[in-house]
């Protein structure tokens, strides 16, 4: 089993108000679908597909899943359409090379892709066209925002806006420079949040993303958090904005100054963030991606106001047991007094926080929360923390019939057993942690 975490961390404290609207468990019987197409740290010719249920542990869905005929790619950014195909917008050259196109590719599956054109982005004096990334906006309109400089000034890039003329995407409009954002910044990556556009845009001369809001998507905005106004650090580029199944929000960047890939959450939209910190499986692989989310069917399907009993998936003698309160791992069998069987059976019921999501409570009517990392049985105290540090989403396990119970406020923080305790720990990414966190839901032992 794997080593403790080195953490601080007190899992009993709430991180801060949850995001509104827009976003909720996926209910039984479907799932989140996180995807990431980044290149590669070594290989700027093509591309890997990554997979992720909680948009913390991204699993390799195809490697090298497309290169482009000519030219290379980087800078990939990904949205699904409504004609039901995936597309890449992506950068065509090396950072050396001047790139006066972007490139567009398509799949049905995310695992197989088909190029489709590159397109000269019609700026007069143009010498860069760098990291296009997809915008998709609340009239359904589908538009680029495309990072560009002049032969005048090769290195000062400012964010353009080109809006899809055609359902086919093959036809777009005149260019638009983001007025406000203002020259000198690259890797803008614009999210709405009602009627409000939000900017994660470089500053390429301070290093820094910066964070500006406007009314409209073509502006004007006002840049209003500068520096390291967030805590991420120097030398960051390529934000990338989703939202969390529980509200909050999540930015992706490549800390390219230190070779690692970051994340960081946001739960009050985007005053304060969390410390960074580095992505698993991909930090140090992956390079520039941005991430698209979206729920399909086939997740875990649990069953709710009913008994189980909970087994290992690793160790299959082995059962969740409260044991004063904690939750624990012992081995349980038919042979066991009625009372460890009670203290192995659980009613599983709609989470506290979310009906979509999933509480457990014991036979005395306590329920299973996290604190300082264990799990534990307390009464409800109606608080809205309790509800949230009671409440799990479940996630694919590691076959058919397993589970894997995420912490509803602490998004990437699994149930796990570690020297036969239940615990909640940050996923590391391994397979012998998706192990160690997968449990079947059983016929109750009492």
């Amino acid at each position: 089993m794997a080593a403790l975490p080195a953490s601080a961390l007190i899992l009993g404290e709430a991180p801060g108000p949850l995001g509104t609207a827009l976003a909720a468990a996926p209910a039984s019987g479907s799932a989140t679908h996180y995807t990431i197409v980044p290149f590669l740290n070594g290989d700027d010719g093509t591309v890997n597909v990554y997979q992720s249920d909680d948009a913390t542990d991204f699993r390799l869905l195809k490697a090298s899943a497309y290169t482009p005929p000519s030219n290379r790619i980087r800078d990939a950014s990904v949205f699904k359409h409504t004609d039901g195909y995936y597309y890449v917008t992506y950068t065509t050259h090396t950072w050396q090379d001047v790139s006066t196109t972007i490139g567009f590719a398509r799949s049905a599956d995310r695992a197989n892709w088909t190029f489709l054109y590159d397109y000269t982005v019609p700026i007069t004096g143009l010498s860069r066209a760098w990291a296009p990334e997809w915008f998709v906006d609340s009239d359904g309109s589908v538009n680029v925002i495309v990072s560009c400089s002049l032969t005048s000034d090769e290195w000062i890039f400012t964010p353009y806006r080109l809006r899809a003329t055609s359902s086919a995407l093959t036809a777009w409009s005149s260019p638009v420079a983001l007025s406000g954002i203002g020259s000198n910044h690259i890797d803008t990556y614009i999210v709405k949040v009602g009627s409000t556009y939000h900017a994660f845009t470089k500053n390429e001369t301070a290093k820094y993303i910066e964070y500006g809001t406007a009314a409209g998507l073509t502006g004007p905005y006002t840049i209003s958090k500068t520096g390291d106004w967030a805590g991420w650090g120097s030398y960051r580029e390529g934000p990338s904005v989703i939202q969390l199944d529980n509200g909050g929000w999540r930015i992706f960047f490549d800390g390219y100054g230190d070779g690692t890939y970051y994340y960081s959450d946001s739960y009050d939209t985007f005053a304060t963030w969390s410390v960074p910190k580095a992505l698993p499986s991909v930090s140090g692989t992956a390079r520039h991606f941005t991430v698209i989310k979206e729920a399909v069917s086939g997740g875990p399907a649990l069953a709710t106001n009913v008994s189980r009993s909970l087994r290992s998936a690793n160790y299959t003698t082995r059962y969740w047991q409260e044991q004063s309160a904690l939750l624990n791992l012992p081995v349980v069998t038919s042979a066991g007094t009625s009372a460890e069987k009670q203290a192995s059976t659980f009613t599983v019921v709609p989470g506290l926080a979310d009906a979509n999501a999933f509480s457990f409570r014991d036979t005395a009517g306590n329920y299973l929360r996290h604190y300082d990392f264990r799990g534990r049985f307390d009464t409800n105290n109606g608080t809205s923390t309790f509800a949230k540090d009671a409440t799990f989403i479940a996630r694919t396990g590691t076959s058919s019939t397993a589970v894997r119970f995420e912490s509803y406020n602490y998004p990437g923080y699994y149930l796990r057993h570690y020297n036969y305790q239940l615990r909640v720990e940050l996923t590391d990414g391994t397979d012998l942690f998706r192990q160690d966190s997968s449990f079947v839901p059983v016929t109750s032992w009492a």
